[in-house]
């Protein structure tokens, strides 16, 4: 198992990057070290964040240096196995109803139930939450759905929109300005600060559309 590439981000916090591109395998791995940082509870350490092939980890530079911090993480055992504990599974009831969707449909060739069809046809893996709170980045998505972003983003998209771009495919969980092809909304609570865990997604944790 190659060792990850450690590099400071800022002056208060450690990107871990363990290789490139967007695969459901480097994932594994990034959340499972992610997970054994956190249970590793350094002194110092704010947050772990995981993304598509990194993670960094948030650090206060008063309670703890880049070099401490550095020599800590090195000293937590790598994982031996990529999948260490099981993913949730979220399932999501849509209202294929989005104001792209005809668009998307002519733009692909197909019809808008098939476009329905193919894009609930599928286990999503999150693979980031980022842009805004909540927010979880989801793919890949089938081939037949790969749209460029919208030319003009909107300035507001509802909240709830189920929205597809480029290979990955996201819910909006508020009101945002967004980019994406606008296919459905659905009315699940993606995040709510009064929560244990605020964001309903977290890396690594599966989605499945259902439409309404």
């Amino acid at each position: 198992m190659t060792e990850p590439t450690v590099s400071p981000l800022g002056d208060s916090a450690i990107t871990l990057t363990f290789g490139e591109g967007i695969s459901a395998d480097l994932n594994d791995r990034v959340v499972a070290e992610a997970k054994r940082i956190t249970a590793a509870r350094i002194h110092g350490v704010r947050d772990v964040v995981p993304s598509y092939a990194s993670l960094t980890v948030h650090y206060d530079p008063l309670r703890i240096t880049y070099a401490d911090l550095r020599a800590q993480l090195s000293a937590v055992p790598m994982s031996a196995t990529q999948r260490e504990t099981q993913s949730r599974l979220h399932l999501i009831t849509v209202d294929y109803n989005g104001e792209d969707l005809d668009d998307v449909a002519r733009r692909t060739k197909l019809s808008s139930d098939d476009v329905i069809s193919i894009h609930s046809s599928i286990e999503y893996r999150v693979f980031v939450i980022g842009f805004v709170p909540g927010f979880a980045y989801l793919g890949p998505l089938d081939q037949r759905l790969v749209l460029p972003r919208r030319e003009s983003p909107r300035k507001r998209v509802p909240a709830g929109s189920v929205a597809i771009a480029e290979a990955q495919t996201g819910i909006y969980p508020a009101e945002t300005p967004g980019g994406w092809h606008l296919i459905g909304i659905s009315e699940t609570n993606l995040f709510d600060a009064r929560r244990e865990q605020p964001s309903l997604f977290a890396v690594g944790d599966t989605v499945r559309f259902k439409p309404a």
